[in-house]
């Protein structure tokens, strides 16, 4: 029997004590109970308390921000779904504004927590930028049908994504992340591709695990490959979607976290239980929130955890220049349009300061004014990008440069051979250098919008996701040329679906109707 087959069987065995001390904690505070007021029952009520947060399964957390402020007015927020893929789908946190700021593509760790952690550095961003949030899919949920999911396919979604959301967006990577985000820019700087981020920020992330190594970097760096796949490396158990899947389980990951500050957890639960016993709410709600989160964990694929800690903690194949995606080098001389931020925390005891720093050093051909670094004093990993501090110091550094290197500037030369242009003649096809859907894309629909679910395929959410993008008019679909429509499919994953519901023919006719054709 696996570890996680014991966990299973172990948190199944606690459910009907864990649902008894629910109840009595429930009859225990009812007002009209005399003895929950007493000084024994205060001490019964609180330990039912623990007892139960202590052996439950966090589910995940909501991001819970309805709201934002935008130049001084405060505006509606609501959360739209706007890409998925198996293991991870893409929110959008639309403002209800029209005012058009950088979109800020905020990739999130796939380290065992949820996108959620993230809550406040979304929070931190949304004022001043359009804001996106990768949300990846807890493994134990995926059927096995799905597929893999390695750190190749990290990188591949990172560009889908960035295809997705077209030019002008900003790339944050927030801890682990740095590596698929860097590792994403090269390939696309290297293919010439049009939408490359304008810029990256890498927050807290292992560039070079060679440089501070901290208890973490030493751990794996300590033991081969074939340790971590007997150890760590185990099967969902029945009944989760994801049954036989090899994932590294989130509980092993969360047990890992914990031990290395085991003292603090310990001391914060003693002092929980004395808030609750002494009445003091808001003490006990912000452990609440806390551990609300912490706690709440996720599987990860068996290959992209394998491949993660071979390829980053192991091998350092990156600063060594002995990366590959898909069989080929990631070069990361090839960057040379994206600008650089780069951000640690003075006391991070997960990337010790100066391992994201070493990307300022390996990305060589980034011009001078186009990158910048900066260590926050005084905060540990998690307050690069929470906290505070974060919201002081850190959050109006990022958008300062987001905002700075938002326009695009003339390219930097590749270095490479470039083949001569031909003189002026009629293209073959017309296909604009910046995409041919860019072409047809429109800021704010010319007029009234029309009724896009005419179009047989297209509800309610897909004319929101169309809208979005730029897409408002039947004329812009009926126009829309072989080249446009497969750039189409890609960002929105459609997988041919505008040719087989003829959307095309649809939306021509549609557009002759309404002038009267």
């Amino acid at each position: 029997m696996s570890t996680y087959q014991i966990y299973e069987l172990n948190h199944a065995a606690l459910s009907p004590l864990r649902a008894a001390a629910d109840m009595s904690r429930l009859a225990l505070q009812n007002p009209l109970n005399p003895f929950g007021q007493t000084p024994f029952g205060r001490i019964m009520t609180a330990g039912f308390e623990v007892f139960e947060r202590m052996t439950r399964r966090y589910g995940k957390p909501e991001f819970g921000l309805p709201t934002t402020d935008v130049g001084g007015v405060r505006v509606g927020v609501t959360e739209h779904v706007v890409w998925q893929r198996p293991f991870c789908r893409l929110i959008h946190f639309e403002r209800m504004t029209t005012r058009r700021d950088p979109k800020l593509l905020i990739v999130a760790p796939m380290s065992g927590h949820y996108a959620t952690l993230l809550r406040g550095t979304v929070e931190a961003m949304l004022p001043r930028h359009d804001v996106y949030i990768t949300d990846w899919i807890d493994a134990r949920m995926v059927p096995l049908s799905e597929g893999v999911f390695d750190l190749d396919d990290y990188i591949d979604y990172v560009i889908s994504m960035l295809h997705f959301l077209g030019g002008d967006t900003h790339v944050v990577a927030v801890c682990q992340p740095a590596v698929p985000v860097i590792a994403a820019a090269a390939v696309m700087e290297a293919a010439d591709d049009p939408y490359a981020p304008r810029s990256m920020t890498l927050m807290g992330g292992p560039i070079d695990t060679r440089i501070n190594p901290t208890a973490v970097n030493k751990m794996a760096e300590g033991r081969d490959l074939d340790w971590f796949r007997r150890n760590v490396i185990m099967q969902v158990p029945f009944p989760h979607a994801g049954f036989m899947r090899n994932v590294y389980p989130g509980f092993l990951q969360l047990s890992g976290f914990m031990s290395m500050n085991l003292d603090r957890h310990v001391n914060a639960h003693k002092e929980f239980f004395s808030h609750l016993v002494k009445g003091d709410g808001d003490s006990a709600g912000k452990h609440r929130d806390f551990y609300d989160e912490y706690l709440a964990v996720m599987d990860l694929t068996a290959e992209f955890y394998l491949q993660t800690v071979d390829t980053v903690f192991i091998r350092h194949a990156l600063p060594k220049g002995e990366m590959m995606h898909r069989g080929k080098p990631v070069d990361l001389s090839a960057i040379r349009n994206v600008a650089l931020l780069t951000v640690e925390g003075e006391n991070d005891d997960i990337s010790g300061v100066g391992q994201t720093e070493a990307a300022q050093h390996l990305c060589v051909n980034i011009p001078e004014d186009m990158r910048a670094h900066y260590v926050q004093p005084q905060v540990g990993h998690y307050g690069v990008f929470n906290g505070s501090r974060f919201r002081s110091e850190i959050a109006p550094r990022i958008s300062d440069f987001v905002l700075t290197h938002g326009r695009p500037k003339p390219p930097v030369a590749t270095g490479r051979p470039h083949k001569a242009e031909p003189a002026p003649v009629q293209p073959v096809e017309a296909e604009p250098a910046i995409g041919g859907l860019e072409a047809v894309l429109l800021a704010a629909p010319s007029g009234a919008a029309d009724d896009l679910k005419l179009i047989s395929g297209i509800g309610p959410k897909l004319e929101q996701t169309l809208n979005a993008l730029g897409i408002f008019h039947f004329w812009q679909v009926a126009g829309l040329s072989e080249a446009q429509i497969a750039e189409l499919d890609d960002r929105l994953a459609f997988k041919g679906r505008i040719g087989r519901d003829r959307w095309v023919e649809q939306a021509q006719r549609l557009a002759k109707e309404a002038v009267g054709g």
